[in-house]
């Protein structure tokens, strides 16, 4: 039996209004109740992003073991070089790390220099 549900998942950053604006592009979410120091994003689902004031706020330096990642989003695309694309016109950059020689996903960083992956 389950003790509660999901209701979110948070990401400290130093602009919370500005991160909510980029995943709610790139999800096409609708960012709701956004303030200095929160914002959120909602979709169809039963879960929202946050977007936590952090002013201290240090990006992870992945594949760096001393400063990891911690989490990140694999966000399916139906074309990866179109998704490349918009996610760079957003704000992400693409991260110099690309693990293997696997297609199918690319590593970027978001404006506050989270990881994610765009896959297909």
């Amino acid at each position: 039996m389950a003790i509660g549900t999901l209701s979110e998942i948070v990401f400290d950053c130093p602009d919370p209004g500005e991160l909510a604006a980029f995943y709610a592009a790139i999800l096409g979410w609708e960012a709701k109740r956004t303030a200095p120091d929160w914002a959120t994003v909602t979709g169809d689902g039963p879960f929202k992003l946050a977007f936590q004031l952090a002013p201290d706020h240090k990006p992870p330096v992945w594949p760096d073991a001393d400063h990891p990642q911690q989490l990140h989003l694999d966000i399916r695309v139906e074309n990866l070089e179109k998704g490349t694309a918009e996610v760079l016109a957003l704000g992400a950059v693409k991260h110099d790390h690309q693990p293997g020689d696997e297609d199918g996903f690319v590593v970027f960083l978001d404006p506050a220099g989270h990881p994610f992956c765009l896959v297909d």
